[in-house]
């Protein structure tokens, strides 16, 4: 594996036989949350854990120290951020879930326009800048292939007069500002990959070996980094150059395997462009196109997708994972009918993304998992008597004593697609109906929300 820059990517699409088109993963992934919305920073020690015992699924680099990439998606940790904030810029940031913020990959050369542009876009989107962090970095524990690449990395945090009065606008525009900053700057020739921006999660992730990750950034070891739930992933590319973009979690999603239906997938979201209105957006909605965008792996197109559906089109995220990933349930006799009416509604809403996947996914209220209809990429999980839980595509992941432990499950071929994990721990975060029954029922899912600005956590409504 050899890390190339942007302009010997380009060459290789231009005169090589290599195709981003045919871009895959194929990777390890797990999360470790707390089923009560519990924060602490034993779950982002378990999830070192979990993500360096899966270093065999990621892949090394001719340096043998350069990886094709690791991450981690968690939750906001509010306290560290607002020290951290005020020590370096003087500011007080707003109560959690008043301010979104996120990671940004920059370059050197075009640091101060790719600022300046980002602050204009902010502010066309209603928005403002409050604050730009930066982090502490450890650039001798990676390889000498990625240093090659390594981005200046910055952290910025965005809020709006209204966030607490309509916080759903805020959402919107939110999301709006992470489309414009990618797709405006791509246009301009200006770098500037957000690895994500949400008023709830925060995605740390690079080119890196699962070894690496939480040597880098200096916040990752910070005591004081305290989060209701972790998700990591090992990637493993196939088919691909790898890139700091590249590795996961995506802004929403960890994905292991691949989409066998990429290519039409894409050029279908693509068609539906032309025909999409939407009652919030409005003329905006024209500003979040392309949904997925250019140079994309397939587990980054899968994000973007989702991604769509759940900022700008309304669904929950488990209703969006069972849209895109849905079971084999035409002929399923075990089926109830209410759950097939809904796929059969979702069938003629999109087309299925298929093709053997686990995929993890969280917004910061919803953590969960999901296989493909014929469970090719197996996944298993343990719940322990401390209401934690464990979810990776492997056993041994975590040193967990069997007397701890409340329940396990392999999921693995369609049988055991539907994880019984949610009469445990499911239906105890969800209760609002037949509706929730259905989404439970297929998705393994676990409801964790803020429960009010000061930051504590509950269970969802």
């Amino acid at each position: 594996m050899v890390i190339l820059t942007k302009e010997q990517q380009q060459e290789a699409a231009n005169s090589g036989l290599w195709l981003p088109q045919l871009e895959r993963d194929a990777c390890g992934v797990g999360f470790v949350c707390s089923i009560k919305g519990t924060t602490s920073s034993k779950i982002m020690s378990d999830a070192r854990t979990m993500l360096e015992r899966m270093a065999h699924r990621g892949a090394c680099g001719c340096d043998n120290d350069s990886g094709d990439g690791a991450g981690v998606l968690t939750a906001i940790p509010d306290d560290l951020y607002r020290k951290s904030v005020k020590e370096q810029d003087g500011s007080d940031l707003p109560p959690l879930g008043q301010y979104a913020t996120g990671i940004l990959f920059l370059e050197e050369e075009s640091y101060k326009q790719a600022k300046e542009a980002f602050q204009d876009l902010a502010r066309a989107c209603g928005l403002r800048v409050i604050a730009w962090r930066k982090l502490g970095t450890n650039r001798e524990c990676i390889g000498e292939e990625a240093k090659k690449t390594e981005p200046l990395i910055r952290q910025v945090f965005v809020s709006a007069d209204y966030a607490e009065s309509d916080p759903a606008k805020f959402e919107r525009s939110v999301y709006l500002l992470r489309k414009q900053a990618v797709n405006s700057m791509t246009k301009q020739e200006v770098v500037c990959y957000v690895c994500s921006l949400s008023t709830s999660t925060i995605v740390y992730k690079g080119q890196f070996n699962t070894h690496q990750l939480f040597k880098y950034y200096d916040d990752l070891t910070n005591p004081e980094y305290q989060t209701h739930l972790a998700l990591v992933h090992s990637r493993f590319s196939t088919n691909t150059f790898p890139s700091w973009n590249r590795a996961q979690p995506n802004r929403i999603l960890a994905h292991n395997g691949e989409i066998n239906t990429l290519r039409g997938n894409i050029n279908l979201m693509r068609a539906r462009e032309g025909v999409m209105k939407s009652k919030h957006y409005r003329d905006d909605l024209q500003k979040l196109f392309p949904i997925v965008e250019e140079g994309l792996t397939d587990s980054g197109c899968l994000d973007n997708v989702m991604e769509f559906l759940v900022r700008a089109g309304g669904r929950s995220l488990p209703e969006a994972a069972m849209t895109m990933v849905p079971e084999a349930w035409e002929k399923d006799d075990d089926m109830s009918t209410e759950k097939k009416h809904f796929y059969r509604w979702a069938a003629m809403s999109m087309e299925p993304w298929d093709g053997p996947a686990l995929l993890a996914f969280s917004d910061g209220r919803y953590i969960g998992a999901i296989l493909d209809r014929n469970g090719l990429r197996p996944a298993r999980y343990y719940l322990t008597d401390d209401d934690h839980l464990y979810l990776s595509s492997e056993v041994g992941v975590n040193d967990i004593p069997i007397e701890s432990v409340v329940k396990k499950v392999c999921l693995r071929g369609r049988e055991k697609r539907n994880a019984s994990i949610i009469e445990t721990c499911g239906t105890a975060s969800l209760k609002n109906g037949k509706d929730d029954e259905i989404w439970m029922s297929a998705v393994m899912l676990l409801s964790i929300t803020q429960a009010n600005s000061m930051g504590r956590l509950g269970r969802g409504n």
